[in-house]
């Protein structure tokens, strides 16, 4: 349809200069009344297709700027002027061909992530990885939609990933820039999970898939990019907010010189110079520059409304875990009980920790491999979800978890005095309370910049909502600047509350799925998607694929800058068009040079809606890319 479309205006430019050098060739000739009936009989022709494309705008409530176009064709022809309104459809046919242009040098770094989607797999064997017959481990080359979890998928040499999956065997080298914004390649090691998106690098590696294609993290980005280029932005709206008030100053000016003059011919004279194009291509062009140059920060912005209300938003929600803070609990400190040593406690508990998913079991590995401490391998091993995990170790039994599990199975569990933002994970070994493990979530590094540059940039209200407890949250608010929190919140509450928030517009900014109401109920709500949240992501305006707090003040610098370059953009051409009118009234500017200085005019006026491409920096300094978790869940 894009071809077709693409095709269509270039053919209108292509038979518009055919026509115009028939009519000019006819004039030169002497055949002035051939000149005049091929000019009439083809501008006739655009009138009315003109006509039935407005009229069908109309019904669908759109009432937008080409009856100044229409009016300006039909009165250069009715005074004579015909190589004049050849040249206005030249014009029009112009700007839309310079329209799909801009278009496409807007949506170049948008539609880089719709290019590189990878569309084929490399299985290895039968499903789930098994060989289809012993010994026998061919490739099959499957759509990616046919990936199913547990596939053992072999990925080549510079090839891009195609569905989430952790390595197995040697490990690989991996560009994983377009999901995390790191220039830098990352080594995944057995084990280790890959995303999707990422580029592999100069050697094979072998994948066991943990998502099908449709939960992956590089497809659901690329859904939302798709959804971004085909939302209808109100970029058109934006225009058309100057549609009636431009139509009725041009119609005034022409009219006016008309009736100062006694000529009809100035008329067509001034109106020439009021034909739209510079109002219809400035909004679209900046918006797509927009959506673009956001695309290239990692931040994906699901259509120009959304753009429009970033450059809007005077209030800003926080959720606290995983937005605020790094949502990755690090160990600060290990209580053991008696006849256990700290180091004992904390091997034991890691080694179990192997076989659970729980965001606390990173933390507590990561704090094991930094004292050097050898993680045991287990003989058996299960998981309660939210609760624990238990596992046999060197023929001993741990369990680690909350202390009503960990109680199930010891006696004497001692519950320590936790500070605010602190969490234990208590462990029992061989039946005897063993300790407890204290971590904490750290607010992020950016956070307190964030939070500042929100206020001193027409920010009014600031504030955390979270389900968490008051003296946690009060803490961490207290260290990044937020002095409102809304603590001990459940998901209905935290909607009622953005939705009741002033002023307006809101923005809400959450990264779980129990995020997604309230991200839904905002004016703009931005999810930090890096790690997967899917409903949140789906619930969201925009989607910041990178796990950075500080892209959330980079794109309503981008909004602003757009809305700016746009409006501006907008008035550049509605001031050219009608300072050029004013003189036209005069009658020292004729029709066809009118109309040929006013394709200079679309294309001031398109230069600089693509300003909207280099959006100026934040001044905030990018966060450190960690490495990629999985989204937690709650013990």
């Amino acid at each position: 349809m894009s071809a077709m479309r693409t095709a269509s205006r270039y053919g209108s430019i292509f038979l518009a200069v055919i026509a115009l050098a028939v009519v000019l060739a006819l004039a030169a000739a002497g055949a002035d009344s051939g000149a005049r009936w091929v000019a009439t009989g083809y501008v006739a022709v655009f009138v009315v297709l003109t006509l039935v494309r407005m009229v069908r705008d109309v019904l669908h409530g759109h009432v937008g700027l080409d009856i100044l176009a229409v009016v300006a064709m039909v009165a250069t022809l009715a005074v004579g002027e015909y190589v004049a309104s050849l040249i206005i459809v030249l014009m029009l046919s112009g700007g839309e061909a310079l329209e799909e242009f801009a278009a496409r040098r807007a949506q170049r770094d948008l539609t880089a992530l719709l290019d590189r989607s990878p569309r084929t797999a490399h299985i290895v064997g039968g499903p789930g990885g098994l060989p289809a017959a012993a010994g026998d481990e061919r490739l099959r080359d499957v759509p990616v939609e046919d990936v199913q979890v547990g596939d053992l998928l072999l990925v080549r040499p510079s090839e891009v990933v195609p569905v989430d999956g952790v390595v197995v065997g040697d490990a690989g080298t991996f560009d994983e820039s377009s999901l995390t914004g790191e220039s830098l390649p990352v080594t995944r090691s057995d084990g280790d999970e890959v995303f999707s998106g990422a580029v592999n690098g100069t050697r094979a590696v072998r994948l066991r898939a943990v998502r099908r294609s449709a939960d992956s993290q590089y497809q659901q980005i690329v859904a939302l990019v798709e959804a971004a280029q085909t939302s209808r932005a109100p970029v058109v709206r934006l225009a058309d907010r100057f549609a009636v008030p431009f139509t009725a100053v041009s119609l005034v000016l022409a009219g006016t010189a008309w009736g100062l003059s006694g000529d009809p011919t100035r008329f067509a004279e001034v109106l020439v110079l009021a034909t739209p194009c510079p109002l219809l291509l400035a909004a679209p062009i900046a918006f797509l520059g927009g959506l673009s140059r956001a695309a290239k920060s990692g931040i994906i912005v699901k259509g120009g409304a959304q753009i429009e209300r970033l450059a809007r938003v005077r209030s800003v929600c926080f959720d606290k875990t995983g937005t605020l803070t790094s949502g990755r609990p690090e160990l600060v400190d290990v209580l053991p009980a008696a006849g256990f040593s700290a180091d004992e406690v904390l091997q034991l508990a890691a080694s179990a920790e192997q076989y659970s998913s729980h965001v606390l079991a990173d933390g507590i590995r990561a704090a094991a491999d930094a004292r050097g401490l050898q993680l045991l391998p287990a003989r058996e091993a299960s998981e309660v979800a939210t609760n624990g995990v238990s596992a046999v170790l060197a023929e001993r039994q741990v369990a680690v978890g909350k202390s009503a599990f960990v109680a199930t199975v010891a006696d004497g569990v001692q519950r320590p005095r936790l500070e605010p933002g602190q969490v234990a994970a208590y462990v029992a070994v061989d039946g005897r309370f063993a300790g407890a493990l204290l971590l904490a979530d750290a607010a992020r590094e950016e956070s307190r910049e964030v939070v500042a540059w929100l206020r001193t940039h027409g920010v009014e209200r600031v504030a955390m909502l979270t389900g968490d407890a008051a003296p946690t949250a009060e803490a961490i608010a207290h260290g990044i600047g937020v002095d409102e929190v809304h603590a001990d919140l459940l998901p209905p509450e935290k909607v009622h509350l953005v939705g009741a928030f002033t002023p307006r517009p809101t923005m809400m900014v959450g990264d779980g799925i129990n995020d997604a109401p309230a991200l839904a109920a905002a004016d703009v709500g931005v999810a930090m998607g890096a790690r997967g949240a899917t409903a949140a992501g789906d619930a969201a305006d925009v989607v910041i694929t990178v796990d950075s707090l500080a892209r959330v003040v980079e794109a309503i610098v981008i909004g602003r800058h757009t809305l700016r370059v746009a409006l501006t953009a907008i008035w550049i051409g509605i001031g050219l068009s009608v300072g050029l009118m004013l003189i036209a009234m005069t009658g020292v500017i004729p029709a066809v040079v009118g109309a040929l200085v006013q394709e200079l005019v679309d294309l001031a006026t398109i230069l600089y809606a693509l300003r909207a491409l280099r959006a100026p920096a934040s001044g905030l300094a990018p966060a450190p890319t960690p490495t990629p978790t999985p989204t937690p869940r709650d013990r």
